[in-house]
């Protein structure tokens, strides 16, 4: 399942459905990574992050700052149910892909 969402300034992303088809609750424990430009994101007992009260996933700044978003930054959600995870693609990472596909399209003209 995919979702787009705003990161506020605060770092926060909110996407229920994304969340629910995850089984995620709030107080829900979780890992987040970088990997590659992406975050990861898992549920793990000893995460020192969790789903906040109001259902939302709080993007620490250190990760933020790793991936260059930014209050306002739109993310792509994509929800793994059956491997229980949550990858954020950042602007930066979605516009490499996109590049990529969109020169194959068009013959390798983008301009």
């Amino acid at each position: 399942m995919y979702g787009l969402a705003a990161v506020d300034c605060r770092g926060r992303v909110a996407d229920h459905a994304i969340i629910a088809v995850l089984g995620w609750r709030p107080g829900a424990r979780l890992d987040i990574r970088e990997s590659r430009g992406l975050l990861v994101i898992r549920p793990d007992a000893r995460g020192v992050f969790s789903v906040t009260k109001q259902g939302h996933l709080r993007l620490p700044a250190a990760v933020r700052h790793c991936c260059g978003l930014v209050a306002g930054d739109r993310v792509l959600l994509a929800a793994d149910p059956a491997r229980d995870v949550l990858i954020v693609h950042p602007p930066a990472v979605l516009d490499d892909l996109l590049a990529a596909c969109h020169a194959e399209l068009l013959g390798g003209d983008l301009g």
